[in-house]
């Protein structure tokens, strides 16, 4: 993976690989067998190195869809995950959420310090999901956050954390 990242000009830790691992619907992350190969690359239409650079403005550029940055965003919770596992380990989820929400969502330096101290060795499906939607919807001074909503507790959590902290 080093050497195709090295090839390409592009870092192991760039989100562009995780899109690119979305387009061949890779299971594990790390590596893509031949066969998640293949279909990927048939469905981008690319049969060689330089195709798949001249494609990565294009793969970039579809994280600015909210639809596609979301089916990402889901899809990242299952390529991160142990597959033994039913959760992401908490220090996987703080670096995938750095990686998908780290530069656009403006809460995201506190959420992560909210995570860091918490109590959470992990985080679920659902509280993954919600994350994303909480970063979408809810305003950075938290004004529009309903405490009977039907967010998870972790999100009640981090908004009761964040006034306490704000306040002191």
């Amino acid at each position: 993976m080093e050497k195709f990242c090295e090839d390409i000009g592009v870092e192991p830790e760039n989100i562009i690989m995780l899109v690119l691992a979305w387009h061949l619907d890779a299971v594990n992350m790390g590596f893509f067998t031949k066969d998640e190969w293949l279909r990927g690359m048939t469905v981008l239409q690319c049969d060689c190195t330089e195709r798949l650079q001249s494609k990565l403005d294009h793969l970039r550029s579809e994280l600015n869809d909210s639809v596609v940055f979301k089916n990402i965003y889901r899809y990242a919770f299952d390529f991160a995950r142990d597959k033994d596992q039913r959760s992401l380990d908490m220090d996987t989820a703080k670096s995938m959420l750095a990686l998908l929400l780290g530069r656009t969502w403006p809460l995201f330096p506190v959420f992560h310090q909210f995570l860091e101290q918490s109590k959470y060795k992990g985080m679920n499906k659902d509280q993954w999901y919600n994350v994303l939607e909480f970063s979408r919807t809810i305003n950075t001074d938290l004004s529009n956050y309903d405490e009977d909503g039907a967010w998870p507790v972790l999100l009640d959590e981090f908004v009761e954390w964040q006034k306490t902290w704000s306040a002191s």
